[in-house]
């Protein structure tokens, strides 16, 4: 995305476990996204209830917990926002069970997280979603 300013879009990183969440908040930071972290489904809500802010893109953890799991949540923000992008990242088994309960789509990254591949995959998704 070289013709793009990563400063104008903003994501949402959750995931519950601290350091994985805070570790890939600040790479993509560091890469110029600004970078709202919510550690269960209700913070992701809250945010995109209360915030003044455009969400582009939301990284979710498939095995996120909260009011509603990943999978839930994901349906919930796009009946909200359609246009929003949703990347789906967890382990394949546990994804896969619930994708097959609530979802059509699976994980689309492996944690861990490789900051590059993450970053490549969001740069795409925001690409695409501009034409």
């Amino acid at each position: 995305m070289p013709d793009q300013d990563p400063k104008s879009h903003c994501l949402i990183v959750a995931d519950g476990e601290v350091l994985v969440r805070n570790v890939l908040a600040e790479y993509l930071r560091e890469c110029g996204y600004k970078v709202i972290e919510a550690a269960n489904s209700d913070e992701v809500v809250a945010v995109m209830q209360e915030s003044s802010t455009t969400i582009d893109a939301i990284l979710l953890d498939a095995n996120l917990q909260g009011t509603m799991n990943a999978f839930e949540l994901r349906m919930w923000a796009r009946k909200r926002n359609p246009a929003l992008e949703i990347v789906l990242a967890g382990t394949v088994v546990a994804a896969a069970h619930a994708a097959g309960d609530f979802c059509d789509e699976g994980p689309h990254l492996k944690r861990p997280y490789d900051p590059q591949a993450v970053l490549q995959h969001i740069k795409r998704l925001l690409a695409k979603a501009r034409k």
